[in-house]
């Protein structure tokens, strides 16, 4: 009896089609150009160079910290939370208050409730007024942040989970404007000045407090008091994520909610603190803005806020590194269009990054594959 043989499966090798062949070879000639224009750059102005990329990190890692944001919520239940950029906002707006008149304020639409924090520090303050000052702010800033993000999940997102994605998207929606008309209605339409605590003393570059490299690019207390807030927090929000339990039970549910539930996971209760968290993130960014930068407004919130979604979005919305990095890159190539380009070409220039990265990578720089993108 002879045995019969299986035949092997044939295997069939795709070629890729024309046109992917010439997507390829025009993203490559944009970065080929793009790295062109930069290597210039650095050649001919070397010390400018050097003081934009201080600049664009500077405005990156603020950039990540409201991404960070966009991505945990985001990373949990897939809802884009347009309201986060906004609620940002209002942590300026606090910290103006603060920083102005040494109170905490509410806003209550109409009117504000005030309680006072203590004397208000000043740029001829003492540095113990200063630190205490900036520590009231940030502690303020966090609690006030994390409430409203917490409520509003509690009010309009949580009534709505089961329900189809357009409803908690529209409701985001409406809570970004209402957002905006509490700010709107607290301090007016014009955009405020914010008082400046942290001089924007040189500690490296021409007359450098700590080196003095000549024309080396300026290197200021401000860059080092973004870095000096922004990177405790981002690495202490990536240990609570991977090391602690409120931090696996995030992740348990980011990944299979009903086998968290099952193994004894509050769902209700992981969503409400990834709000919160996300909430306290934004109140700590909009603290360093505002030491930052010295300005805000009641637009502040959708502006800044769809850089920080772009920035989750190219390094890989729902994952935190890929917002970070997303963030820096973002800071980078406005911080490098304005210095060397033309700032009124910035936003397109942010966004055609964007949509060429998504081209030919939808889940982004750092990004999984969903299973609903596969």
């Amino acid at each position: 009896m002879t045995e019969t043989s299986v035949p092997s499966p044939v295997v069939v090798h795709r070629r890729p089609a024309v046109s992917d062949r010439l997507r390829w070879i025009f993203g490559a000639l944009i970065l080929l150009g793009l790295g062109y224009w930069l290597i210039s750059a650095a050649v001919d102005e070397p010390e400018r160079f050097a003081q934009v990329t201080v600049i664009g990190l500077s405005n990156g890692m603020i950039y990540a910290l409201v991404a960070l944001g966009y991505t945990l919520v985001y990373g949990i239940i897939e809802l884009i939370n347009f309201a986060h950029g906004d609620i940002f906002m209002l942590g300026t707006l606090q910290t103006q208050s603060i920083f102005a008149d040494g109170s905490l304020q509410i806003p209550l639409l109409f009117f504000v409730i005030s309680v006072p924090l203590g004397t208000a520090a000043t740029v001829s303050s003492s540095g113990l007024e200063k630190t205490y000052a900036i520590a009231m702010a940030l502690t303020v800033s966090v609690v006030f942040c994390l409430a409203i993000n917490a409520a509003i999940e509690r009010i309009g997102y949580k009534p709505l989970r089961g329900q189809p994605r357009l409803a908690p998207l529209i409701t985001a929606i409406g809570f970004s404007f209402i957002l905006q008309g509490i700010g709107l209605s607290w301090k007016g339409e014009g955009r405020i000045a914010i008082p400046q605590l942290i001089p924007d003393t040189v500690l490296i570059g021409e007359g450098g407090t700590l080196l003095d490299f000549g024309s080396f690019p300026y290197y200021t207390v401000r860059d080092l008091m973004v870095l000096l807030i922004t990177a405790p927090v981002l690495i202490a929000l990536t240990l609570l994520i991977q090391r602690s339990k409120p931090g696996k039970a995030m992740r348990a549910t980011a990944q299979d909610r009903d086998a968290a539930a099952m193994m004894g996971i509050s769902v209700d209760r992981t969503i409400s603190f990834t709000f919160a968290l996300g909430g306290a993130i934004a109140g700590a960014g909009g603290v360093v803005y505002a030491l930052y930068v010295g300005t805000t407004y009641f637009q502040l919130g959708f502006r800044l806020g769809l850089i920080a979604f772009t920035s989750a979005v190219l390094g890989g919305i729902g994952n935190l590194s890929g917002a970070v990095l997303g963030g820096v890159l973002i800071g980078l190539v406005a911080a490098y269009n304005d210095g060397f380009g033309d700032a009124r070409w910035t936003y397109t220039v942010i966004f055609t990054i964007l949509i060429l990265i998504l081209v030919f990578r939808p889940s982004g720089l750092l990004g999984e594959r969903t299973p609903e993108g596969q």
